[in-house]
């Protein structure tokens, strides 16, 4: 015991000497606490610096938000009075360079919204605004305007200093704007693609960005970010437009706009008109149609109020940039002067001037202040041409616009992998930003004066026809992109206007559609019509009245100007005024419903127009070798671009099987239409003949050895490392034929063809899948079979087993699936007794059995 309590005393002696060897002297801890109390003194003087102080290393620049830039560094501040805070700005984003695989491009609209400033004790918020609700401030309801509808804290900043006396305040910018916090710049990934299907941006880098412009005015900031994305073991390096893919640089400019104070009146959006709108819900109503939509337009006031017609106070004014080619400067003056024609039978002349940038000028085309016709010649062009607009989202009163055109519209410098798209039936999408504002136009009708071409020197065409082309082409497209630029979205139901678009008096009249807004055909006569216009070089009369309705001025009272406008309205009936945008177009395949409503059509006679385009193709192939010997690469590119013209006009017949016409004439407005009526039996049945004939006949899409063996591509250093020169002409010529078959064995396509049976449709499921196996099958059934119609056969055969076979998550209905069953056993029994044909046709023959055993063994039958 005594042992056990003397180690336990000598142990707590020791416990003890070691605390008291860890304890500091009294001086030691108070010289801490003193150091302690100064770093607290002097992080507290360091907070209290003045703006001045801060920012005495700065170049200040003043405008709507005073900014400061560092000369050091390059950090910027922004500056924000009292009298900023709680107010709202309108933002608006839109890229000065970028690489189109990364989706951008120089003149890319990508943000408009509406922001305010927020302070929250020493952090300011940038906080995004919800612009999509109505409350009418009459109602009570109105009070809880803000319930469940979520403002967006965009970014958050500490204030660096502050003016106590005039409650200024100041932040650091650098983050706001360098990590994509007011608007996203690199576009979200597709979940399900793979690494190698596609070039994509790398990682926002940490370290690279920067701010690299500075513009402050009176009523707008505006500053430039540039932003790196890192990716140091790329999968895909992308084309030759990036030059490391490793490090791709996006420069995005940044603008905040003072809110307009101004008379503007809102105007709202109607579904028988075409203008981009912003979309504002009335939740105040108890309609079963809430919609407050605000057509975007600009702010035009008369000068002279009483006068019928005026000059406007501030007229639309567009800058040809100084980058124009100088022999096209005039011709694009005159095309975008010739709506003033429109807006005159809407009150207003001269509305829209148009004027030069001179060469030193000291302003950028990018400065919003001024409304660009800007021109590019880029390695990778997205368009040929593209009128975006930016506006106020609380009343989509256009602030600005630029119109931004591609000298790629003026060449032979074809984009192959776009010509094959083509062929195949798909249509461009939208890439990055702005699906529904999207155009393509400039990039089809370079394809369409390309055959154009083709086809004048096959006629024998003189060079003044030629030059028409050019001029009526380019005309077109200026007229169709400021159309953009004034708020008009696309009408691709003009084109239906006229009866006969090589009657000369029919288009001196009336031009060749209801308006510049389509996606036309390019008219361009056969040898025994006349030749009119290749495209319309004024607005048409739906374009007078869509700006009739969008730009005469508003009466003072109320109801009269509803009641005026329902009047303008009322006009939607005459066929002149027919109108359907990109959602009802039938460009893709299963796409919507109304053939009429299309691209690359034309005349009233759809289906008609496009068959004597297929015949006039038939004309211009035959000819092809003797008119390109000066470049084999000429006579491919040709040929693509007639492949490409071929599927164009049979998928502009495609649509016409199983069609439904749309009539969009509300109750009460007389149209002598119902809103659907299925397309004619006679038009379907007549559609298939064409079809049968000319896509998917023994002799369709024929050529000769002369011209198939001279379908050489220039060699350029080492490009055929990884692929065959060789024509691909099975390939290309099935890629027409299945573009075809994707829309008429769409889903959506077949479930149609039996739903409008009940509504009128007299062409039944059964008349047209018995229609389409004959046109796939009954011209050789009994004989040898072609490579071509081989392909085709089998495409269609294996098209139908897999809708037999589909697991129970297949998108065809029930009808659909036992139609194609029936159609799998009336092939087999067609084949089984043939005997007659050479060996590739048995050969054909007995594949064609075995796909079809399979399936219906598959089935149990």
């Amino acid at each position: 015991m005594y042992r056990l309590l003397l180690s336990f005393v000598i142990f707590a002696a020791a416990m003890i000497g070691g605390c008291e060897s860890r304890t500091a002297p009294a001086g030691v801890a108070n010289d801490s606490a003193a150091q302690a109390d100064e770093a607290d003194k002097k992080d507290e003087a360091e907070e209290k610096k003045t703006i001045a102080e801060v920012t005495e290393n700065s170049d200040r620049v003043d405008g709507l938000f005073t900014l400061f830039r560092d000369r050091e560094d390059g950090t910027v501040y922004m500056a924000v009075q009292p009298d900023q805070l709680n107010q709202e700005y309108i933002y608006f984003a839109h890229t000065t360079n970028g690489v189109v695989e990364g989706g951008h491009f120089r003149g890319a609209y990508i943000g408009n919204s509406v922001f305010s400033l927020k302070r929250h004790y020493k952090r300011l918020e940038f906080v995004g605004e919800n612009t999509s609700f109505y409350f009418d401030p009459d109602s009570p309801l109105s009070r809880a305007a803000d319930a469940n509808i979520s403002p967006a804290v965009l970014a958050v900043q500490e204030i660096v200093a502050e003016d106590e006396k005039t409650g200024e305040v100041l932040i650091k910018l650098d983050d706001v704007l360098l990590k994509e916090k007011l608007q996203q710049v690199k576009p979200t990934p597709d979940p399900d693609a793979k690494p190698k299907d596609g070039f994509t941006l790398g990682t926002l880098s940490e370290s690279r960005n920067k701010i690299v412009a500075v513009d402050n005015y009176p009523k707008n900031t505006a500053l430039t970010a540039e932003y790196v994305y890192e990716n140091p073991a790329p999968v895909v390096r992308g084309e030759e437009d990036i030059t490391d893919s490793r490090a791709v640089s996006i420069r995005v400019q940044h603008t905040f706009i003072a809110m307009p104070d101004n008379d503007y009146q809102p105007r709202l959006d109607d579904y028988r008109v075409g203008y981009f709108a912003s979309r504002v819900t009335d939740l105040t109503t108890r309609s079963n149609t809430p919609y407050r939509d605000l057509i975007a337009r600009w702010h035009l006031v008369k000068k002279n109020p009483d006068a019928d017609v005026s000059d406007p106070v501030e007229p639309i004014t567009w800058w040809i940039e100084n980058t124009t080619p100088i022999e096209y400067r005039d011709l694009i003056r005159d095309a975008a002067l010739a709506w003033n024609s429109a807006f005159e039978k809407a009150g207003f002349s001269n509305a829209v001037a148009v004027e030069i940038q001179p060469d030193d000028a000291d302003w950028d085309a990018g400065d919003i202040r001024y409304n660009v016709l800007r021109w590019t010649s880029s390695p990778n062009p997205p368009f040929g041409g593209y009128g975006p607009s930016f506006i106020n989202p609380r009343t989509g009163q256009i602030i600005g616009a630029d119109v931004m055109l591609e000298y790629s519209f003026l060449t032979n410098r074809l984009r192959r992998q776009r010509v094959l798209q083509e062929i195949s039936g798909q249509q461009p999408q939208a890439i990055g930003h702005g699906q529904h504002a999207f155009c393509s136009l400039g990039n089809g009708m370079q394809l369409s004066n390309l055959f154009g071409m083709q086809a004048l020197d096959a006629y024998g065409a003189g060079t003044e026809l030629q030059q028409q082309l050019i001029h009526d082409s380019m005309h077109y497209l200026i007229l169709h992109e400021i159309g953009h630029a004034l708020g008009l979205n696309h009408n691709m139901k003009a084109t239906q206007l006229l009866d006969e678009p090589f009657d000369a008096l029919q288009v001196a009249e009336n031009g060749l559609s209801g308006s510049v807004m389509d996606y036309p055909a390019l008219n361009v006569a056969p040898p025994d019509e006349e030749q009119t216009l290749f495209y319309s070089t004024s607005p048409g009369p739906y374009d007078d009245w869509v700006i009739e309705y969008g730009y005469s001025p508003a009466v003072d009272d109320a109801d009269e100007e509803r009641e005026r406008l329902a009047e303008i309205l009322a006009r939607s009936v005459e066929p002149q005024h027919a109108f359907g945008n990109d959602a009802d177009d039938m460009r893709n395949p299963g796409k919507a419903i109304d053939p009429r409503v299309n691209i690359y059509d034309m005349s009233s006679d759809g289906i008609g127009y496009a068959v004597k385009r297929l015949e006039q193709l038939d004309e211009v192939l035959a000819g092809l070798p003797e008119r390109h010997t000066e470049s084999w690469q000429a006579l491919h590119d040709g040929f693509l671009i007639m492949m490409a013209e071929y599927a164009r006009s049979s998928a502009v017949v495609s649509r016409y099987i199983g069609g439904v016409y749309v009539d969009r004439t509300p109750p009460g407005q007389v149209s002598g239409s119902a809103p659907f009526t299925p397309v004619s039996y006679a038009d379907q049945q007549r559609a298939m003949r064409a079809l049968e004939t000319h896509l998917f006949g023994p002799d369709a899409l024929a050529g000769s050895p002369e011209l198939f063996t001279h379908l050489q591509q220039r060699r350029r250093g080492f490009d055929f490392w990884d692929k065959t020169e060789d024509p691909k002409l099975h390939e290309w010529q099935l890629a027409a034929q299945k573009g075809v078959l994707d829309h008429l064995l769409h889903p959506n396509v077949l479930k149609r063809i039996t739903d409008s049976r009940l509504y009128g449709n007299q062409y039944e499921l059964a008349a047209f899948m018995d229609d389409l196996t004959d046109a796939v099958f009954a011209a050789d059934a009994r004989s040898d079979v072609n490579s071509v119609r081989q392909n085709l056969q089998l495409e269609y055969i294996n098209r139908l087993a897999a809708m037999v076979t589909g697991d129970k998550k297949s998108s065809y209905d029930y009808p659909s699936q036992s139609m194609a069953l029936y159609q799998l056993d009336q092939v087999r029994r067609l084949l089984r007794g043939k005997t007659d044909g050479n060996d590739e046709t048995m050969a054909h023959t007995q594949h064609i059995l075995f796909v079809i055993d399979t399936a219906l063994d598959t089935r149990g039958a």
